[in-house]
């Protein structure tokens, strides 16, 4: 069964998703919206994250990649292919707490709005509180893209799109990024 990223037309984008309520996380239905959230991430060699929203779910649920968070932790000289990834990062019903006051212009995509790239303007630092996938109640900080992942996400949750915000927007289709 292949999970679509639906796209920037898809009316679910712009709706302001629904929270999950504490008892049903751990249902059979969420953990399979989690699990289809999860699949349709992996596919993505440039996806960092994902919101249910984006595979039509209209939950106040995101995913941030294992596979950045790998990336992000470790030096360059240790980079290889037999890294192996960090497990997913599940926020459900999550809520930004802080935000620096400090921000940064940075470069964003995203999969709902394929090969358009634009600047937006973020904070540095970004602290959230969410529950995980088995229903506990975490809270994350972080800075720099960590920061920026789950402004953006948060951005989805509330039918906000990275291009209602972004500045000097262009389209670089997949063979241009190579180049």
């Amino acid at each position: 069964m292949k999970t679509i990223i639906v796209q920037k037309d898809s009316p679910v984008l712009r709706q302001i998703a629904h929270p999950v309520k504490k008892d049903e996380i751990q249902s059979k239905r969420i953990q399979n919206i989690l699990l289809k959230m999860k699949r349709a991430l992996k596919k993505e060699e440039d996806g960092v994250a994902i919101a249910a929203p984006q595979i039509g779910e209209s939950l106040r649920i995101f995913i941030v990649s294992g596979r950045i968070i790998s990336l992000m932790n470790q030096k360059d000289e240790e980079l290889d292919d037999q890294t192996k990834d960090a497990p997913d990062l599940v926020f459900i019903n999550p809520i930004i707490k802080k935000l620096s006051k400090s921000k940064k212009k940075m470069e964003e995509g995203c999969l709902s709005v394929r090969w358009l790239y634009g600047q937006v303007e973020r904070s540095d630092r970004a602290t959230v509180e969410a529950y995980n996938e088995l229903g506990q109640k975490f809270q994350k900080g972080a800075s720099g893209l960590m920061a920026q992942i789950f402004q953006h996400e948060a951005d989805h949750l509330d039918g906000v799109l990275f291009i209602d915000k972004a500045l000097n927007i262009e389209e670089i289709p997949p063979q241009k990024q190579n180049d």
